[in-house]
């Protein structure tokens, strides 16, 4: 089999003509008759034990062919593609447009081949990066917030009800003289000032004290999610049990070395600055390479196949399954519980698919234009680092995934470094065709 013709019928698609033999036809389609006679019936011979030629009389001549071209669909595309040199993403159509055992076949297909890429200004894109210096306050902040977890909540005796105390309650709503329901409750936790209950109720509880009865006059806002409570005024019947409040440990010493491994408060704020210090690192080097990518992205000039998007959205959707089960669910009930459909989510994942595919041929261009390859030992580094994610023997990986596409990884990394190697730090955000809108 050979390609006969490669032509460009439009925008990154192309139509490839290939002939197959009539000695390759006729191969084929003896491995056909070697598997499908066994089920065929023909009269004078038992099941299975009819030459190919009576059978071919008895059912037609071309009893074989559809088996025959089958067989050789995946040869055949191989063929095409590699003889045509190019790049293909997928294949549109296929066509046998002959087929004859004088003749062989005559097949037609059109292919989706990647898009003609041009990429500009990818040294020394501009990016803000934010400072990893951690502030006193932020440091304070972090103890206070140790300092609560460790807190008790301990009984309030002699004094009435402040800001911030925990109040247990018995209250009864009541609108036009009638309960409603959801208005009652016994022995109810509330936290003063949280703004859990609608505005008004929390504040009239201050300065109460323990076993007063009292009626707190409210309005539910207009906004109220329940429909026949939107504006109305409310008097609720209110008991309060008990007062408490939250008993904050001193930060001292002794409070350190029950909170962590550190004997002096001098220490443990030293680490706490340390661990500070990673995390801003960690977030600003993520916001550096997300301002990064939307940067490639806008600099990428292509065509994009709808192909390729489709099949981004695809393996999108694909790991989103994958993590699901990992969670003891699937992607089908998943879909059951949230009412949603697959065509929702391909729709949802689209725009992210997208620019996924944009980075990467971005990212790619540069490659070219850099002249960066994929040496052996970077392609058995991927392939090692795969089978370790997963857990699987490296042959295993390597029978899974083409060293083309490792090397393909390998390069774009390269193009991501390239471009990282070149930034230019601003204080400024660079500015957008939206934001000069």
């Amino acid at each position: 089999m050979n390609l006969k013709s490669s032509n460009n019928v439009e925008t990154n698609q192309h139509e490839l003509v290939l002939e197959v033999t009539p000695e390759e036809l006729n191969q084929a389609i003896n491995e056909v008759y070697k598997r499908e006679s066994k089920r065929m019936n023909v009269p004078g011979f038992r099941k299975g034990k009819a030459p190919r030629a009576f059978i071919e009389k008895f059912y037609g001549e071309d009893v074989f062919y559809q088996a025959a071209v089958d067989h050789l669909y995946n040869p055949m595309m191989n063929t095409a593609i590699d003889e045509s040199g190019l790049e293909v993403v997928g294949v549109n159509s296929y066509k046998i447009e002959k087929i004859s055992k004088e003749e062989g076949i005559e097949a037609k297909l059109v292919v989706t081949v990647q898009p003609e890429v041009k990429i500009d200004g990818y040294k020394g894109i501009e990016v803000v990066k934010e400072s990893a210096e951690p502030t006193a306050e932020e440091i304070d902040n972090e103890i206070e917030r140790i300092r609560q977890r460790n807190s008790r909540v301990v009984t309030v005796e002699g004094r009435s009800a402040e800001d911030g105390d925990i109040v247990v309650i018995d209250f009864d709503g009541y609108t036009d003289g009638k309960q409603f329901d959801g208005g009652k409750a016994e022995n109810f936790d509330l936290t003063l000032g949280s703004g859990q209950f609608i505005p008004g109720f929390e504040d009239q509880i201050v300065g109460h004290n323990v076993d007063d009865e009292f009626d707190v006059n409210v309005k539910f806002p207009d906004d109220y999610h329940a429909e026949e409570l939107k504006g109305k005024d409310a008097t609720f019947k209110v008991k309060l049990h008990e007062i408490k409040h939250r008993e904050l440990p001193d930060v001292d010493d002794e409070f350190v070395k029950d909170v962590s491994e550190f004997d002096t408060i001098e220490e443990y704020r030293k680490d706490i600055e340390k661990n500070i210090r990673t995390r801003k690192e960690n977030a600003a080097e993520a916001s550096v390479e997300q301002q990064l990518i939307k940067a490639i992205i806008d600099r990428v000039e292509s065509d994009v196949p709808q192909m390729m998007i489709d099949r981004e959205v695809d393996e999108i959707i694909n790991s989103f399954d994958m993590q699901l089960r990992d969670q003891g669910m699937n992607l089908e009930t998943y879909l059951k519980y949230t009412q949603g459909t697959v065509e929702g989510l391909q729709e949802q994942y689209r725009e992210r698919a997208e620019q996924q595919v944009r980075v990467r041929l971005g990212l790619a261009k540069i490659a070219e234009i850099e002249g960066f390859e994929a040496t052996d030992e970077e392609i058995e580094a991927e392939y090692k680092k795969i089978a370790d994610a997963y857990g699987m023997p490296i042959e295993n990986v390597k029978g899974m995934v083409r060293s083309k596409d490792i090397a393909k990884d390998v390069y774009n990394q390269k193009a991501m470094e390239l471009v990282k190697e070149n930034v230019v730090y601003t204080d400024k955000a660079p500015e957008t065709e939206e934001s000069k809108d």
